[in-house]
């Protein structure tokens, strides 16, 4: 059947999508009432103790995670290839979980009760951590330091182990992508001058994230390295609840939203009525179907206006004449809003895909980084210098450089491009990735100057642990493009419906940047140790070549980077009504609104 040239006013007059006087006289109210909250909630006050709240749930969490593979190893007595398999799928779940807490944000519980639930396991996870490691695991007291050994322990101890460590990782995988979104959510985008401060907000969020995970790579893995691990899970348990305690302190004046609903119907629904209209034409875009007035099909929501790309969507809200006169289905016709929705979510996912590869060497920190500092000389006079602190360059290098950019980059480029933001997110992104091509360089240049300085027969080289610190450094300097750029990115283009979703792509795309380097790591070593070859990454590094593992990577990302010029180039963002502006100047209720 082909399409009908019908506007909404005509061709649905009588449906009940109209917006008539009295919604207006609603809607006006409702205007005032938005307007006097949004100057008595909210802003960088109330940001601030949700920033410090990311960083005390961050420390509680690397508290944990940071020596997890040494715990299993020395305390659990777990070969070194199962313990880091373990830490690799316990990490990856973490980020899984994000999706998680995503949903159930931006579909039911809305931000503020979703970060309080999750909060609330992540303290029952290190509660039970630190009850099972004191009364089940570290037995003698001080065993799991590399020189006592401890007692075997019960499999009731164990379970009771891996449920704790799940929790935590429920908890703040949950947590960490909807605080992210309800701190963007305390600055009103109508203001000019919190628009500019939202912006701003991702890079402080991602500094209070290092601040946390700072204190846990250098004080907290000291200690537990010596054996003191019950302490240290009672440290992160204090930080914990700390973090949650002020968390509720704000509660009276957070700015809050309301969930919009499930989205995965709406999108659905696009798609199938799509489908069902496969042979007709889509209308022109001016006669698509749209609700009249500021208000949104989507519950909570601006209006999101028409975008060209994937025109075939558009046949969702294409108005026929089974639409005019057959009864009302919601699988068979759509607002504009809700086919851009759906278009803004395939829009996107591209992009995302092109940040994995990112990802896998953002891993490389805690894996093969910390293997090739072990076989290194960790001596600095007559102190030992754990391979797993060096991280701390990248956190230091994350700071420095978020100050860097907000107060040296940010007004040098945007004097220069006109962008009061400096870079936009897209534009971040791709730095982020030529940074990281250059630490995976870095890494490989250390490695061949480390092969030179092997002392036969012994298991580590001669050369300092320091000559990491280029690597370690890149790779910091690159998170503050990429992760901060993705942050950015996907909250601003997300619709409003699945802001929390947008946020929780930055997590997921770590998650699987862990899987895919399990699975590159294991594809180099089936095809290069074959006969008398070790591989690349043997069991002794000394007889690998682990610096052309790092060379792939570094390939593999200029490749990456090549497809996501070409993809950020096609990109076009999300295009929002302004809803305060159009109820300023759309519907019947225009002379009420001016009394008003």
């Amino acid at each position: 059947m082909g399409s009908l040239n019908f506007t909404n006013e005509t061709a649905l007059k009588d449906r009940e999508y109209n917006c008539n006087f009295g919604d207006a006289e609603v809607v006006a109210k409702n205007f005032n009432q938005k307007e006097e909250k949004v100057t008595s909630t909210g802003g960088w006050k109330y940001t601030c103790i949700l920033l410090a709240n990311q960083g005390l749930a961050t420390l509680a969490f690397f508290g944990v995670g940071v020596n997890l593979v040494l715990f299993l190893t020395r305390v659990l007595d777990q070969e070194n290839a199962t313990a880091a398999n373990n830490v690799s799928k316990w990490t990856g779940t973490v980020y899984l979980f994000s999706l998680v807490g995503a949903f159930l944000s931006d579909s039911y519980w809305g931000r503020y009760l979703t970060c309080a639930i999750f909060q609330i396991i992540l303290v029952l996870g290190l509660v039970l951590l630190s009850l099972t490691s004191w009364l089940f695991l570290i037995k003698p007291n001080g065993c799991g330091d590399g020189k006592m050994d401890c007692l075997p322990t019960s499999p009731i101890g164990i379970d009771i182990f891996y449920l704790s460590i799940y929790l935590v990782a429920l908890g703040y995988g949950g947590h960490q992508p909807t605080l992210a979104t309800f701190g963007a959510d305390q600055f009103d985008e109508a203001n000019p001058k919190q628009k500019k401060s939202k912006a701003a907000f991702f890079a402080c969020f991602y500094f209070a994230l290092n601040v946390g995970s700072l204190f846990s790579n250098t004080i907290l893995v000291y200690y537990e390295d010596n054996g003191m691990w019950t302490l240290g899970f009672l440290v992160s348990l204090g930080s914990a609840i700390v973090g949650l305690l002020s968390f509720f302190i704000g509660t009276p004046k957070y700015r809050y939203v309301q969930p919009s609903g499930n989205p995965l119907p709406r999108v659905a629904q696009v798609f199938v009525a799509a489908a069902k209209k496969w042979d007709i034409v889509p209308g022109n875009p001016n006669d698509l179907y749209e609700l009249e007035g500021p208000e949104s099909a989507i519950k909570g929501s601006r209006k999101i206006l028409h975008s060209s790309e994937f025109e075939f969507l558009d046949k969702a809200a294409t108005v026929t004449e089974n639409d005019v006169y057959g009864p009302k289905n919601p699988w068979r016709l759509c607002t504009v809003t809700q086919v851009e929705e759906a278009k803004c979510v395939m829009k996107m996912l591209p992009i995302w895909l092109c940040t994995i590869i990112y990802s896998v060497v953002f891993t490389q920190m805690a894996s093969l980084f910390v293997e090739q500092g072990d076989v290194m000389k960790t001596k600095f006079g007559e102190f030992h210098i754990p391979a797993a602190s060096m991280s701390a360059f990248d956190i230091c290098s994350v700071l420095i450089c978020t100050g860097l950019y907000s107060q040296i980059l940010v007004p040098f480029v945007g004097k220069l491009s006109g962008n009061p933001k400096g870079l936009t997110g897209l534009q971040r992104m791709g730095v982020g990735l030529i940074i990281g091509m250059l630490a995976m360089l870095a890494a490989g240049a250390t490695e061949i100057q480390r092969l030179k300085y092997v002392v036969p027969g012994e298991k580590s080289s001669s050369l300092s642990i320091f000559w990491q610190i280029p690597q370690y450094v890149l790779v910091g300097a690159s998170e503050v493009f990429m992760y901060v750029g993705q942050l950015e990115f996907f909250n601003e283009q997300a619709p409003d419906g699945i802001k929390s979703f947008g946020s929780s792509l930055c997590m997921a795309s770590i998650s699987l940047g862990n899987y895919v380097s399990s699975m590159l790591v294991n594809m180099v070593m089936k095809i290069t140790a074959k006969g008398n070859n070790p591989g690349w990454i043997p069991n002794n590094l000394n007889t690998g070549h682990m610096d052309r593992f790092y060379f792939l990577i570094a390939v593999l990302t200029a490749f990456d980077f090549v497809i996501y010029l070409f993809l950020a180039k096609w990109y076009k963002g999300i295009n929002l009504e302004d809803s305060e502006e159009e109820i300023q100047k759309e519907g019947p209720g225009n002379e009420l609104l001016n009394k008003v």
